[in-house]
């Protein structure tokens, strides 16, 4: 894969907007533009999870902002990833459409555990080299993410539904901090945590890393106003409890190293911070400079260095799932050779197409019966790092279509106006694979050709190849009518 000078990553998250503009040199990246803006999309959810108008516009604005500085970057250069509020909003769809727009690039959701995930990166490459088990705890605007892991490579990760914005909605209304207020948002926290106490207690890690705003305002406050010598602790945390208190209104809080910025949500942060500290049993939090979007960054350069976590991931599902490894580079080989015979040349969509297939029998796990069902589910619903969920969408698609009825699959309905032209080639190129290695034999088609031409496929076999396979011959023909169905004229010869 071609590599890049320059790298971008757009951290949508859910109090704040980041950019990162990075140059490359080997292994290693060298800041070279960042820009930050508080939109607080968590924030602008009303009581049906959805955001409203003037959160979108703000957000809609910063975005073409931000757009402004990508202009010239590769398209495969930068990654933009949207997180916890946009998992939630239930109009974010049309909002992604629009912000697309406004950046200019594609817009990817990752689920809680991939965030956990970019976020472990890139906090590990910003610490010394050490044995030890880390705890990374990040309390972003909308949820909060917990991760060990030792080095660079993470082994437990969470996401919990908590965040400086929503807590400080749900209990610090307007701004007002009081006692009972502060202990019902601690106690809440603390339940959220009990669920993965467990896993994320002191006995499992030797250090605690803080990373993203919420944990450098605490840093800054605790050390600025003399309550911590250094980073978290516990007892700095309880000196600052009784100053909020104190305050009685965020607006009140004479604190050194408060930015405004951060007032209106410090009461939520410091909540669920307490009720980690609390319930995992932490004394110390170190804070890192570094969070998810250079984690993002480091990601997007395995990418190009042949460390692409997603290639780990379909390895590992392959393996767990107890995959036909043979037949499933089979069907890949022959995907790929029907695609590269095509004349289009995209490299993205290829590699969606050989994920597809290497996976494309992963149902069989659950049952033979109806496994492309069984397929789509496990791969729009597992969580696979490396894979945004528009990712795990696009294969739950190409498996769940990979044979059968096409009217029977949502997109390919008539409702499913979502399809796109490159998509619906990639459907008929896995199909066409799985129909020409049902054998599980690698089946001889060196001269075998593909014409596509608007809504219209044709399949050129070697001459004589299906006298004597009149199995296969049939299965062609009923492919062909299931395509007219819907709108695709298909020939073989």
């Amino acid at each position: 894969m071609k590599g890049y000078d320059t790298l971008a990553a757009v951290d949508m998250g859910s109090n704040s907007f980041r950019l990162e503009v990075v140059r490359v040199s080997g292994d290693q990246l060298y800041p070279l533009d960042s820009l930050k803006e508080t939109v607080r999309l968590a924030g602008g959810l009303d009581d049906e999870d959805k955001l409203d108008d003037a959160t979108q516009a703000i957000a809609l604005a910063c975005l073409q902002r931000f757009g402004e500085r990508l202009r010239g970057l590769a398209p495969e250069a930068v990654r933009c990833v949207g997180t916890s509020a946009l998992r939630v909003a239930k109009n974010a769809p049309a909002f992604i459409r629009q912000a697309e727009i406004a950046l200019g690039h594609p817009i990817e959701i990752v689920a809680g555990r991939e965030e956990a995930r970019l976020i472990y990166l890139g906090v590990a490459h910003s610490l010394p080299a050490s044995d030890d088990k880390r705890l990374v705890v990040d309390i972003g605007g909308g949820s909060t993410e917990l991760i060990i892991g030792q080095g660079l490579a993470p082994s437990e990760g969470e996401s919990l539904h908590m965040g400086c914005v929503n807590f400080s909605q749900r209990f610090f209304a307007k701004g007002v901090i009081d006692k009972l207020a502060l202990k019902a948002a601690e106690v809440t926290a603390r339940a959220e945590v009990e669920r993965v106490a467990k896993k994320f207690s002191k006995q499992n890690w030797q250090q605690a890393i803080g990373s993203s705003g919420t944990a450098r305002a605490l840093r800054e406050i605790l050390e600025q106003n003399g309550l911590s010598k250094s980073g978290i602790t516990a007892e700095g945390l309880e000196k600052l409890r009784s100053l909020l208190i104190k305050a009685e209104h965020s607006d009140a809080l004479e604190l050194t190293g408060l930015r405004n910025d951060r007032r209106p949500v410090i009461a939520g942060g410091f909540a669920i911070m307490a009720g980690l500290f609390a319930e995992l049993g932490i004394e110390h939090m170190a804070v890192a400079e570094t969070a998810m979007r250079e984690g993002i960054l480091y990601d997007l350069l395995g990418r190009f260095h042949q460390q692409d976590m997603r290639e780990v991931t379909v390895d590992e599902f392959m393996r767990r799932y107890h995959i036909d490894t043979e037949q499933a580079r089979r069907v890949s080989r022959l995907a790929l050779t029907l695609w590269t015979s095509t004349g289009i040349d995209n490299e993205y969509d290829a590699r969606f197409l050989d994920w597809a297939a290497r996976l494309h029998e992963i149902g069989l796990s659950v049952s033979h019966s109806g496994y492309q069902r069984h397929a789509g589910y496990i791969l729009e619903n597992a969580d696979m790092p490396g894979f945004s969920r528009s990712d795990q969408a696009r294969l739950a698609l190409l498996t769940r279509a990979q044979r059968g009825v096409l009217l029977k699959v949502p997109e390919f309905s008539a409702a499913g106006a979502s399809l796109s032209d490159h998509d619906r080639l990639l459907v008929w190129l896995l199909r066409q694979a799985v129909i020409l290695c049902r054998s599980r034999a690698d089946p001889d088609l060196s001269a075998m050709k593909v014409e596509v031409t608007g809504k219209r496929i044709r399949l050129i076999l070697p001459e004589g190849w299906l006298e004597n396979r009149p199995l296969t011959q049939r299965a062609l023909e009923e492919e062909a009518i299931h395509w007219h169905a819907v709108g695709i004229r298909y020939l073989f010869a």
